[in-house]
């Protein structure tokens, strides 16, 4: 009976975070399953563009600049993350709606799996989190870190 050497998992898995406490254990999640499983792993940040921005043109420059602080921010907790987890992580920074970002991006390297922090928003119960949206898009498997 011949074997197979090496893994049926996942090979490229793509993990949301925005900085909460769900989606950095999310974070977490990823690197140790990419690094049981040998995959590759992206970490995809999401930032929306601030309705302010829009309604203060005055404030845009310092909007810009504290997100740009932010992302800076995120990209520097991946990289220590993904060093204390023994894994390589490729941050993704966007800008968008988190669900078509990450469905965008996780399309584009053919993911194989999607980690997301669950919501803690009251409406989501009502409206549909982030990762009911991606579970209802059949695309890929979902792990919802709580």
């Amino acid at each position: 009976m011949n074997f197979e050497l090496g893994t049926d998992g996942p090979r490229v898995i793509v993990a949301g975070v925005d900085g909460s406490e769900t989606s950095m254990r999310a974070g977490a999640y990823a690197a140790g399953l990419a690094r049981r499983e040998r995959a590759r792993l992206v970490v995809v940040y999401v930032t929306g563009a601030p309705a302010a921005s829009r309604l203060i043109p005055d404030a845009a420059g310092a909007i810009e600049q504290a997100l740009a602080e932010a992302t800076e921010d995120m990209r520097r907790q991946v990289a220590a993350g993904a060093a204390y987890a023994g894994v390589n992580a490729e941050f993704v920074a966007v800008r968008g709606d988190p669900y078509q970002e990450l469905v965008r991006v996780a399309d584009a390297l053919r993911a194989d799996a999607v980690v997301v922090g669950s919501s803690r928003h009251f409406g989501h119960r009502f409206v549909g989190s982030l990762a009911v949206r991606l579970v209802k898009a059949g695309r890929w498997p979902v792990t919802v870190v709580p």
